[in-house]
């Protein structure tokens, strides 16, 4: 098999509104979608979402490495020689980009086999739940209304993000455990706290129940995220910290974290993503797949990558639901929170 056509299209997407976490607003996303035609008929499929904060990336920059280096470097290659062209490219290519041509190789490989990517993988479970996001908004009515919306949708998990204000956001943590005595929480502090506020947030929030801290202070002091971690019997997860397979051994080799977040788009697809899941393991560190602003072809990858591993228990795959229209919604279903891919090969799409 040989790849014979590389093609893309650039989405910009717009979001129903914007949304604010403790070091940006933000307002639309532009996805790139990589077409990898071959000799069998078979395309693969790929998603970037690039992030400048994040992945390093514009949309600019991925459709200019798209042309000068993805398409030459690809063309007349064996797709099923993922590893090495993966690994060829990695120098060359930011993690968005690299992770668009990952999937679009592992959903060629998942094509050819005739079985949804998940079970190429591994096929370990079938469903996930998915925790969805409440942003940090201006009045506790506006987090109530959002919140309501949700758990009217059927979902049964919310990450509330803040860190700008410690009382602010045990009140809102407060309000929702109220109101929705059943509801599964958790609080996303987007590196905002200082150790002293973390470790009061950690006091406060046991009592109300939250499940999960997410990445409280700056990946500057990272080691304030492990006496956090020590400090209390709140389980902190690594997001922001988290971008390669060495900080993932870092991480836990040094007990900095309890849990880690693996966002696919960040850490440069499925191929990455597998080895710092089995460092995760090793460690005994329990692992959520999360998202940045990704139509539904990123978030079906997300999915099927946390369809495939024992020791990933969470999700938070919702980046998809807040643009205006997705022209990947039907790669999987969500009923009351809970993801299921659509059963056909590949990522979802024929």
């Amino acid at each position: 098999m040989r790849i014979t056509t590389v093609d893309y299209e650039r989405l910009d997407l717009e979001l129903t509104e914007p949304y604010t976490i403790a070091y940006e607003t933000i307002s639309r996303a532009s996805n790139l979608i990589l077409y990898l035609g071959t000799d069998r008929g078979i395309i693969g499929m790929g998603c970037a979402a690039p992030d400048p904060e994040v992945t390093g990336e514009t949309g600019d920059d991925v459709e200019k490495i798209i042309r000068t280096v993805i398409t030459p470097a690809l063309l007349g290659q064996n797709p099923l020689n993922y590893a090495f062209l993966i690994e060829s490219l990695r120098s060359r290519l930011n993690s968005s980009a690299l992770a668009m041509v990952d999937l679009a190789l592992h959903d060629i490989m998942a094509k050819k086999a005739d079985v949804p990517l998940y079970q190429l993988l591994g096929g370990y479970r079938d469903c996930i739940a998915t925790s969805v996001t409440v942003t940090i908004m201006p009045t506790m009515a506006e987090t109530m209304a959002k919140t309501t919306q949700y758990v009217d949708q059927g979902f049964g998990i919310i990450k509330l993000k803040g860190g700008l204000d410690v009382q602010e956001d045990l009140a809102r943590l407060q309000a929702m455990r109220d109101k929705y005595p059943k509801l599964t929480l958790r609080f996303d502090g987007n590196q905002g706290y200082s150790l002293d506020q973390a470790l009061r947030f950690v006091t406060a929030a046991q009592p109300i129940g939250v499940e999960i801290l997410e990445q409280p202070t700056t990946i500057e002091d990272e080691e304030l995220m492990g006496e956090v971690s020590m400090g209390g019997t709140l389980p902190v997860m690594a997001d922001e910290s988290l971008k390669t397979l060495k900080d993932a051994f870092r991480l836990t080799r040094n007990d900095f974290t309890d849990m880690i977040n693996i966002k696919l788009q960040k850490v440069g697809g499925l191929t990455p993503g597998l080895h710092i899941n089995s460092v995760a393991l090793a460690a005994g560190n329990e692992v959520m797949v999360g998202c940045l602003d990704e139509c539904g072809l990123g978030i079906s990858a997300g999915l099927h990558f946390a369809l495939s591993r024992r020791n990933i228990v969470y999700a938070d795959l919702d980046g998809h639901l807040d643009f205006v229209e997705d022209p990947f919604g039907d790669l999987f279903t969500i009923e009351k929170g809970v993801m299921r891919p659509n059963g056909v090969a590949g990522l979802g799409r024929e």
